[in-house]
């Protein structure tokens, strides 16, 4: 399924203020069940936005300028990767985490290297995603201890 899901707490006032006052997250994955737990974590956060892919993600991002981006690697149209680079390039400053099942350094680094300040992996989500949110969103970098760098 393509498209965007938005919630009905998601009126944005203007870039970078929501009606709540609480961070904006957009997320991105291509699995309901792995969006369903994510937003079941984040209630210091607004999720503005749910899309399954990375064409969606782009559009979007562009538009509702999110202050963090929570996405996955491996997502039809478009890899997150792909898709944090035209975010990038366009302008946006918005701060991506990424949250994938993949734990080799090469998808580290490529993530990194495209702007992110976090890595997470799906299996230490309920443990690692709100910190490395935290972190995003106060400049610095969060990766999951165990990967190989």
């Amino acid at each position: 399924m393509s498209g965007q899901a938005v919630s009905s707490s998601s009126f944005v006032l203007a870039k970078g203020q929501s009606l709540s006052g609480r961070p904006k997250v957009l997320l991105a994955d291509d699995h309901e069940m792995v969006l369903e737990r994510v937003q079941s974590l984040l209630h210091d956060y607004e999720v503005i936005a749910t899309v399954h892919n990375g064409r969606d993600l782009v559009s979007a991002a562009l538009r509702l300028q999110p202050d963090v981006i929570v996405s996955d690697i491996t997502m039809p149209f478009l890899n997150g990767i792909d898709a944090a680079h035209e975010i990038h390039q366009s302008g946006s400053t918005a701060r991506f985490v990424f949250l994938t099942v993949h734990e080799q350094p090469a998808f580290l680094h490529a993530c990194f290297a495209e702007g992110a300040f976090g890595y997470v992996t799906k299996s230490h989500l309920g443990r690692d995603l709100i910190p490395a949110i935290n972190e995003a969103l106060s400049g610095r970098c969060f990766i999951f201890p165990s990967i190989p760098r």
